[in-house]
């Protein structure tokens, strides 16, 4: 098992990564507010790294987050959707404004992106990335150390209460990501 132990590795690793970057290059061009790609495009691609996957693993969609709170409706993501199929025609493309995202979770509103990642169900799923005028940034609220180590807890938030962990156990059971990479540490309190 390889590490992946700091924000410029995993900038590195993506920036290696050719469709990767050519994801993050489209989202760039669409230019929505406070724009993230996140969750499974940045999880999936670690796994594979420190375990040695040779094929990239598939993922269900390509998470796509923005916050703009004079717009929540989700005609709107539609449109954002649309525009990136207009550019990468082929990929699963899922855009989430973050300033309505409360509404669906039954929390609190949501004040950036990032407060919106910080409520991910996951540690190692609660990391963003971005590309701005040719430079990688990387958001992630708990550290990238989890994600790269391939260990999967509930994000603090998730912790707070029992329904959220609930939700947190459920996603676990459900993602089954132990079949893909057998060695990840999956914590359940």
């Amino acid at each position: 098992m390889r590490l992946l132990q700091t924000e410029k590795d995993l900038i590195s690793l993506i920036a290696a990564d050719i469709w990767m970057m050519n994801v993050l290059e489209a989202v760039e061009k669409v230019q929505l507010p406070d724009c993230w790609v996140c969750a499974g495009f940045i999880r999936s691609k670690v796994w594979d790294y420190i375990y040695e996957k040779e094929d990239r693993t598939p993922i269900a969609d390509i998470d796509v987050i923005y916050y703009d709170s004079s717009n929540l409706t989700e005609e709107k993501e539609r449109h954002y959707e649309q525009e990136l199929l207009k550019i990468c025609k082929d990929e699963p493309w899922s855009v989430k404004n973050q300033a309505r995202m409360h509404v669906r979770n039954g929390n609190n509103p949501y004040h950036s992106s990032l407060d919106g990642i910080s409520r991910f169900p996951e540690i190692a799923t609660a990391i963003g990335i971005k590309l701005t005028n040719g430079r990688l940034q990387v958001a992630a609220p708990y550290g990238i150390h989890q994600l790269g180590a391939g260990i999967i807890e509930p994000t603090p938030f998730f912790l707070e209460n029992k329904e959220r962990y609930a939700i947190y156990r459920q996603r676990i059971t459900s993602k089954q990501w132990h079949l893909r990479w057998p060695k990840l540490e999956i914590n359940l309190q």
